[in-house]
């Protein structure tokens, strides 16, 4: 499905069906391989999956901290987060994730340093052209969000080829948000919605949020469950703000480079025991009645007897 009024070209696939590691691609072609095991030997939390989280959304912060503290280059950092990025996606593939969003290059990042944005856009495309054969062995589908304009040509069609590649896997739906920034998200689908009401396709007075969602970068994916981000910082960063409008937020202080997937685990303990009620709410229980009273505010008959 194409986002109406978008001008990028065809690229969505039916949502996956959320099939485990393990399984097999869609339409029974050959098994897809399983995560590798964590180095340490950690096997995931015994989540219900009734409280695991469909959608995780996940900013990598803390990269250029992490290189800092070492005397280290920023790049140095991001490299070290590939590593760690990749051990958090076999970390939502055996914990049962359908959904992962990554926070990769966001329209802000534009603001940094010439050299430091070269390196994040030949770091993307390579690590896309690296990992893609490796995602697609493991049943993962890529989707990208972000804007085409500004960014390389070579990661674009980096992208579109993992997504092309990819578009049959079900075990794990991997969006890579690549300039990619919430509000420009929400600009650009008003900015369609608009044309198209020009152009009277669609009637203003039946415009609503489920009409609006339609226009967003990918509209299959689901709503954010959980918001995860690393380095102990506490803020959205224009990132999936529409989607993340009742997500559960977990802030872990651990910086990038050194996240696995143990966090992304330990966050999804801390989603598991939070209490969703997307703005409703249960009625408090009515306060115990004293001992000595009936429901009609009279003394019981052996209380008096009691007194006397």
């Amino acid at each position: 499905m194409t986002r109406p009024g978008s001008d990028r070209a065809p690229r969505r696939a039916a949502r996956p069906g959320g099939a485990q590691a393990g399984g097999a691609r869609a339409g029974g072609a050959r098994p897809v391989r399983p995560p590798d095991p964590h180095p340490g030997g950690a096997r995931p939390p015994a989540i219900p999956a009734e409280f695991l989280p469909r959608h995780v959304a996940l900013v990598m912060d803390g990269n250029g901290r992490w290189a800092k503290q070492r005397g280290l280059p920023r790049t140095e950092g991001h490299r070290r987060g590939e590593h760690a990025l990749f051990d958090v996606i076999m970390g939502a593939i055996e914990l049962g994730i359908p959904y992962l969003s990554a926070y990769a290059f966001s329209t802000e990042n534009w603001r940094r340093s010439p050299d430091e944005v070269r390196f994040l856009m030949g770091f993307n495309r390579d690590v896309i052209r690296r990992r893609r054969d490796q995602l697609n062995e493991m049943g993962v589908r890529v989707r990208w969000a972000g804007r085409r304009p500004r960014l390389w040509r070579s990661v674009i069609s980096e992208l579109d080829d993992a997504e092309r590649m990819t578009a049959g896997n079900s075990v794990l739906t991997l969006q890579f948000c690549v300039n990619y920034g919430g509000r420009s998200e929400i600009a650009d689908a008003a900015a369609a919605l608009a044309a198209d009401a020009v152009a009277g396709k669609i009637r203003p007075d039946r415009i609503d949020q489920k009409v609006f969602a339609r226009y967003l970068d990918e509209p299959e994916i689901p709503d954010v469950d959980l918001f995860v981000r690393s380095s102990g910082e506490q803020r959205l960063s224009n990132f999936l703000i529409w989607q993340s409008a009742y997500a559960e937020l977990v802030f872990l202080d651990t910086l990038f480079p050194d996240f696995d997937r143990r966090h992304l685990w330990r966050a999804c303990e801390i989603y598991a025991s939070r209490d969703r009620r997307y703005g409703g709410a249960v009625p408090n229980p009515a306060p115990g009645l004293p001992d000595r009273l009936d429901p009609r505010g009279h003394e019981h008959e052996g209380d008096r007897r009691h007194a006397q």
